[in-house]
């Protein structure tokens, strides 16, 4: 793919010079004859370099650089004045530009300027790339070492590289957000935003203004203009978590955008974006999709890579090292853990997974009577339950959630059966459609 520049000038003759010089070296070249039409094909496709004349009929060149720089920060802008100072260098700069370039210049010059910008923004991308991978290990990590979390792994550092993307599946709880930061991370768009929206949080008639932005007057509360979620994500990674709960009706605009890289705020004309996108859902897509609930196209271009992060229950060996994670991120300080407290911990089933384990450590931190926690600062639910499967058999006094005890006796009967679906059922007494409503209620799969 050629390297983009747009070249707004209000010379024709000029433009055609650039044009021609630039088309010549190499480059892919859009043309602008003013500073609106200019940020409007800028919008539209977001070249990586723009060269725009300062003063022009119309919009300033300075007020093209300011609009273009408000819409991506890093954003390269070479100026091109018929004046050499130091004054309007130094202008030039302080407005944000990557450099300017005097009039008349010759086709040598013309090159030289383009060619060291693209060098630049590349130096700067290497420079992003050396930065996260010195930085890896800082931030939200992924805590585990149990073979399930190091095949997840070996499977995040290869795709994190690239730009497909990417569908997270698992139970509510198991990190997904976690994991979606963590390829942000370890991709050369580490040092662009990540911005992350829960698809089941919005209301669903203002889901297509969050995630597209909207034009000021194009409904009715839209007071002013306001730039969508995409917008705000260009250049980095957009994390659609619960996308299940999408909308079956804005299902085709959310996949023109992953196709098209394009974006159509609600009352506007079009905009190219660069956004790689990581979704995430606990729900069974597939069979949302045998239901007429979910697209087969919008699933197949979300999973291009699906990722599933298995459930705390199916690597209780990370226990111990998420439990020493918890303790020092909420305590700060060295607390000792009798051996009595580790074993509960490690054999119980975790119906919040990860999350509720946070929450759980949390607690007892705050509760203890000193710096060592011991069976008594454990929750009734989990000190007074046996291993995983048999809990059915010893309910708490205080009583138990009966979703949890449904939800851990149909994964013991599909364990017991090998995940043979009509054997589960029968083990169940009850209908395989039965089974098969209750394993999309609680978003239990195999891996």
């Amino acid at each position: 793919m050629k390297k983009q520049v747009l070249v707004i000038d209000d010379d024709a003759s000029l433009r055609r010079v650039i044009e021609f010089t630039l088309d010549q070296a190499g480059y892919e070249v859009f043309i602008a004859a003013s500073g609106e039409e200019g940020l409007d094909l800028y919008r539209r496709h977001r070249p990586a370099l723009v060269m725009t004349d300062v003063q022009m009929s119309g919009i300033s060149g300075y007020a093209v650089l300011e609009q273009i720089r408000q819409l991506d920060p890093d954003a390269l802008v070479i100026l091109i004045t018929a004046f050499s100072s130091v004054e309007n260098a130094v202008e030039a700069i302080r407005k944000g530009a990557y450099n300017y370039i005097t009039k008349p210049f010759s086709r040598d010059q013309l090159t030289l300027a383009v060619d060291k910008a693209f060098e630049y923004r590349g130096l700067r991308r290497e420079n992003v790339q050396l930065k996260n991978v010195l930085q890896a290990d800082h931030g939200v990590e992924i805590i585990g070492n149990s073979p399930e979390m190091k095949r997840l792994m070996q499977r995040v550092d290869k795709v994190a590289a690239s730009q497909v993307s990417v569908l997270l599946t698992g139970e509510s709880g198991t990190g997904k957000e976690v994991v979606a930061q963590t390829l942000h991370r370890r991709s050369e768009r580490a040092g662009r935003p990540f911005v992350a929206v829960n698809c089941a949080a919005i209301p669903r008639d203002l889901i297509e203004s969050e995630l597209f932005g909207h034009i000021k007057g194009s409904f009715t509360g839209a007071v002013k203009d306001r730039q969508g979620k995409f917008s705000l994500a260009n250049g980095g990674t957009l994390f659609l978590d619960e996308i299940g709960e999408m909308p079956l009706e804005l299902q085709p605009k959310l996949l023109r955008a992953l196709q098209e890289q394009e974006i159509e705020p609600v009352g506007g004309t079009p905009e190219s974006v660069d956004v790689r996108v990581i979704a995430a859902t606990n729900r069974e897509l597939e069979l949302e999709m045998e239901q007429g609930r979910f697209r087969d196209d919008l699933y197949y271009r979300l999973a291009v890579v699906p990722l599933r992060i298995p459930a705390l229950r199916e690597r209780e060996g990370d226990i111990p090292l998420l439990l020493k994670f918890f303790l020092q991120k909420h305590a700060g300080s060295k607390v000792q853990v009798d051996p009595e407290v580790i074993e509960k911990l490690t054999h119980y089933a975790w119906p919040g997974n990860v999350r509720e384990m946070e929450n759980v450590v949390e607690q007892m931190l705050i509760l203890r009577a000193d710096d060592r926690l011991g069976i008594d600062d454990l929750p009734p639910r989990i000190s007074r339950r046996s291993a995983p499967g048999h809990g059915v058999l010893n309910l708490p006094d205080e009583g138990y959630s009966l979703e949890d005890l449904e939800r851990e006796a149909v994964v013991y009967a599909l364990n017991k059966s090998n995940w043979n679906k009509s054997k589960a059922a029968d083990f169940l007494r009850i209908p395989r459609h039965t089974l098969l409503y209750r394993l999309e209620k609680y978003a239990i799969r195999q891996d």
